[in-house]
């Protein structure tokens, strides 16, 4: 049944804002440090392992749906917001974000030749 992908969903995205809130506070800031990031790493580990859940077909269609949609959803809110925040930082994070995603696209022939040997 979906509602176990929902029920999945909603446990890994309270747990995630949960230990968010906890490591924002252990740092000495007032927000959520991370909780999306990690809902999303709880999502991936609970869906993707077997030995948790004996559900049926049904039920394993049901948490791929919701696992395949929470992903890019929240992706995007994030980079919204990261693009958001990067212009209303001036133009230094601008300039910084430019080079970091420069730095990460030159990495990639250096990725895919390791994997090659």
């Amino acid at each position: 049944m979906v509602i176990y992908g929902i029920a999945l969903l909603g446990a890994c995205t309270l747990s995630g804002l949960l230990v968010g809130k906890l490591l924002g506070s252990l740092f000495g800031i007032e927000a959520n440090v991370g909780g999306i990031g990690i809902a999303m790493l709880l999502l991936m580990y609970f869906s993707n392992s077997n030995s948790y859940f004996k559900i049926g077909d049904i039920s394993e269609k049901g948490i791929t749906f919701w696992s395949l949609i929470y992903i890019p959803i929240i992706v995007a809110m994030a980079a919204k917001q990261n693009v958001i925040g990067a212009l209303d930082g001036g133009w230094m994070a601008v300039v910084a974000g430019f080079f970091v995603v420069a730095i990460s696209f030159l990495c990639i022939p250096l990725i895919t030749n390791i994997k090659k040997q």
